[in-house]
């Protein structure tokens, strides 16, 4: 095909930012753009075929099973208000120090994105939550505000994570061995946000006034009053490592109890179970229109040769790969403050994927880097999304004040990424010792 494809592959890439620029959804630009490519390199007969097969393909994908259970058994969660659950227990050992709410917050965000796999839903979940008791306890409304942005940001690397079964998915990379690999990851952050929080508030003691310490007998009363979140956690994630359950029964198991949660909270409202399966069947249908067009884009760049040709274009470069590695975390952190993960990611994996294994790095550990760079972009101004959540929560917290509120977590972030993205070590430890990866 000579440098004719590679070119195609080029003006595909370009017509797909720009349907994107004029607002169609991600999903769709992808395959459109994707089937015209197809049809122009190969013919338009394969091209309609993927239309078929690519969904087919998607919709009977056992690993793909995992992403409406855990949507759904996010949504019954947040329906259930395990999240506030998770914050009052969490606020019961902690609201004392200076700054307490905040370690608070940090904590229930963690926890509850990791089931909810969303960092915008969790965001805006915790404002509702979260923000006012803190604000009403005197908290500088900016950090109150900014906390619960950057806490959000959490969710997708603590494992179970919808984008990274996304990501295994679209690599063909074990979803079990990226759940190992994310969780030290992702226990860093929640501590390099702990240590973010005690450095400002010695600094600016004004900024998050300390709590009222709750007696152990009322700490203990809170432990019983999250039995349920407890559970689940257990159950969830106890059973993947333990091996007791595989992921799609952990799935499974966690989704028929968070229902029987939020059953027994709910007393069966017939109407809100309409709303909650809705939600979910929505969410679901989005990210699968993603995942399918993100395959035929895929297929139609392959044929275009593009994505080899900039795979030999950077092995020529006289540059060391921990440099080409910065430089798609500078890239991934521009496009993660413009696009929600999963779009940032699956945009430019038919690119960067390629380059990583070219490069001889490990794809267990990109999949790692590459989501918790993108999740830094949605708090990086000017255009952090989970920032753009708060701020349409909370309209009369300023949008400067919630951006100056988040910067002692971005910093916090940054320093994590430049430590995992130079030591992979650290984040390969864990599934190496579980005997996931050698």
């Amino acid at each position: 095909m000579g440098l004719e494809a590679p070119l195609i592959g080029a003006i595909l890439f370009a017509l797909l930012i720009l349907l994107i620029l004029f607002h169609f959804p991600i999903g769709i630009a992808l395959g459109a753009t994707g089937v015209i490519g197809v049809g122009v390199l190969a013919g338009w007969a394969p091209a309609m075929q993927l239309l078929a097969t690519e969904p087919a393909g998607a919709l009977s994908n056992k690993e793909l099973a995992l992403l409406p259970l855990f949507i759904l058994m996010g949504t019954f969660a947040g329906a259930a208000g395990l999240s506030a659950d998770l914050y009052r227990l969490i606020n019961s050992f902690m609201g004392h120090f200076r700054g307490g709410l905040t370690f608070a917050t940090i904590g229930a965000c963690a926890g509850f994105g990791a089931v909810c796999g969303s960092s915008l839903a969790t965001a805006a979940t915790m404002s509702r939550v979260a923000l006012p008791e803190m604000t009403s306890r005197g908290y500088e409304p900016g950090l109150a505000a900014g906390s619960i942005a950057a806490g959000g940001t959490l969710g997708m690397l603590i494992p179970p994570s919808i984008v990274m079964v996304v990501y295994g998915f679209l690599t063909d990379q074990f979803i079990l061995t990226l759940f190992a690999a994310a969780l030290v990851p992702g226990l860093i952050a929640v501590l390099f946000h702990f240590v973010s929080i005690g450095i400002l508030v010695r600094l600016r003691p004004d900024v998050a006034p300390a709590g009222v310490r709750v007696p152990w007998r009322q700490r203990f009363g809170e432990l019983w009053a999250t039995k349920a979140v407890v559970t689940l956690v257990i159950l969830v994630a106890g059973g993947i490592y333990s091996g007791i359950f595989t992921v799609n029964e952990s799935a499974a198991i966690g989704t028929v109890f968070t229902f029987a949660i939020w059953a027994v909270r709910s007393r069966f409202d017939v109407k809100a179970l309409w709303q909650v399966l809705f939600e979910a069947g929505s969410t679901t249908a989005v990210i699968y229109l993603v995942i399918v067009g993100a395959q035929i884009f895929t297929y139609a760049l392959t044929l275009s040769e593009l994505p080899e040709v900039l795979v030999q274009w950077i092995g020529s470069l006289d540059v060391r790969p921990l440099v080409v590695v910065f430089l798609f975390l500078a890239m991934y952190i521009v496009l993660g403050s413009i696009f929600e993960t999963i779009s940032a990611m699956v945009i430019t994996l038919p690119f960067v994927f390629p380059i990583i294994i070219k490069l001889g790095l490990d794809p267990i550990w990109w999949g790692v880097v590459n989501v918790m760079v993108i999740e830094i972009g949605m708090i990086t101004p000017p255009i952090g999304l989970n920032v753009f959540v708060l701020h349409k929560m909370a309209p009369t917290v300023p949008l400067r004040s919630i951006f100056r509120g988040t910067l002692p977590f971005l910093g916090a972030d940054i320093v994590r990424l430049i430590l995992l993205a130079t030591i992979p070590a650290i984040t390969l430890w864990l599934p190496k010792t579980l005997g996931l990866i050698k």
